[in-house]
């Protein structure tokens, strides 16, 4: 039953991810006193990050893996992620 629960509320956070992060990343850039420009750019990369740690969270999932060897993937990923931009 908790598991059934915890992956119900996993896969609506999933689905959220995109419209939720933008309001996040408008709000961290807030909390800094971000403007202009910069606040542009901060808000441009906290959007892509956000969106390649949902992509590799859901790789995570779709290979199921869990715990250490999730972290691990998920890690890996973003770090791939933040070269393939560079």
């Amino acid at each position: 039953m908790i598991r059934m629960l915890t992956a119900a509320v996993l896969s609506l956070g999933l689905l959220a991810g995109p419209a939720l992060a933008a309001g996040d990343c408008e709000k961290k850039a807030d909390e800094k006193k971000l403007a202009g420009a910069a606040r542009t750019s901060f808000v441009k990369k906290c959007q892509s990050d956000n969106a390649a740690a949902t992509a590799c969270e859901a790789s995570a999932k779709e290979k199921k893996l869990a715990g250490a060897a999730k972290n691990s993937h998920v890690k890996k990923c973003m770090e791939d992620a933040a070269a393939k931009k560079s």
